[in-house]
């Protein structure tokens, strides 16, 4: 069976779109990439996109929401240019240190109403989506307990303003 060249859509029906973020590198070996692609799909804006995907590596950005995007020519694609409004939703990473606490700890992400992605190259990472109605105050303390414990690294990527005020010490 050969490849569609029909562009994806998201849940609204809107035509997706690749966006490419190049990212920095924080570490000799991190992030593995230098370009992350999320899904994006067109606003009523010129060259705005709402992100459709929780980022994996983009700092800074989270599901839905909305940026500023340039066409590049020569490498034919859309790249960041900045960042424009906040979903209300917050990218949170965590890396599994103990695979037995893994199970745990994803029921009380989806207990809590946080959805996630996974990828096959890093095994033992996620991206966490905290939608805007999740107590994020909680959630965080109670997966501080689970680093405090050596079953986890998390890092808060993304923290939506909402979030932030959940927290009594943000940092």
């Amino acid at each position: 069976m050969g490849e569609s060249n029909e562009r994806p859509t998201s849940a609204s029906g809107a035509k997706l779109f690749k966006v490419a973020f190049d990212l920095d590198s924080e570490s000799a070996n991190w992030p593995p990439v230098s370009v992350e692609r999320l899904w994006g799909e067109k606003t009523s804006v010129r060259l705005q996109i709402r992100i459709v995907n929780t980022p994996f590596f983009a700092r800074g950005v989270s599901f839905g929401d909305l940026i500023q995007v340039r066409p590049d020519n020569d490498r034919r694609e859309l790249v960041f240019e900045e960042f424009t409004q906040e979903s209300g939703h917050s990218t949170i990473r965590i890396i599994f240190l103990k695979k037995e606490g893994r199970r745990g700890i994803e029921s009380r992400l989806r207990d809590a109403g946080c959805s996630w992605e996974l990828t096959h190259s890093l095994p033992n990472y996620m991206a966490v989506d905290v939608p805007p109605a999740v107590g994020y105050g909680e959630l965080r303390e109670w997966l501080v307990g689970q680093v405090g414990s050596g079953e986890i690294e998390i890092q808060e990527s993304a923290i939506s303003v909402n979030h932030r005020r959940q927290v009594r010490e943000f940092p």
